[in-house]
């Protein structure tokens, strides 16, 4: 016997310290799965948040592809162009541009998917929704990029039709006022 323990005691020692040091483990695994579960939780809230700013907001935001195809769409965006949302993914962006403003818009896109060091630009065209009516549309336009997958086109889209009409009626009001 060593130091007066005798062999079953010092066999099962390193079992009961073996067995300590699991718990203490399992106890640390634990406390990091509930922590990875809290941020989890804290991560898809602020991922509710911002869709729901996304989707709500009173401007049209569209990502479009670099084959001029529409991949996401806020139901505003949605909204202006009249057509659901689901059915949008996928269709070409150019099918609801103006025939006259067809040309400066590929000019546009071709441009900013080609440089990367372009800055925002902006263009303001006729479109067309799905029931043939027109409107008069602003377009903020800025080349995205996310690591691992081909460039992209995010725009902003604001029907500027009433901001129009409004000028005009100015306008027409200043020459009744001249004559």
């Amino acid at each position: 016997m060593l130091y007066g323990l005798s062999p079953t005691e010092t066999v099962a020692q390193p079992t009961e310290v073996l067995l300590h040091e699991l718990l203490v483990h399992k106890v640390e695994l634990e406390m990091q799965v509930e922590e990875l579960q809290r941020v989890h939780r804290e991560m898809e809230e602020a991922r509710d948040r911002y869709w729901d700013l996304y989707d709500f907001a009173p401007v049209g935001y569209i990502t479009i592809s670099r084959e001029c195809l529409i991949s996401e769409i806020n139901l505003a965006g949605a909204a202006m162009l009249g057509v659901d949302r689901n059915k949008l993914v996928n269709r070409r962006f150019s099918k609801f541009l103006s025939p006259l403003d067809s040309d400066r818009w590929h000019r546009l896109f071709t441009n900013i998917m080609e440089h990367t060091q372009i800055e925002k630009q902006e263009i303001v065209l006729e479109m067309i929704r799905d029931d043939a009516s027109t409107f008069i549309a602003h377009l903020d336009c800025q080349r995205g990029e996310i690591v691992g997958a081909p460039p992209m086109l995010r725009l902003a889209l604001i029907d500027i039709g009433q901001i129009k009409r409004a000028e005009a009626e100015m306008q027409d009001s200043r020459i009744t006022r001249k004559s």
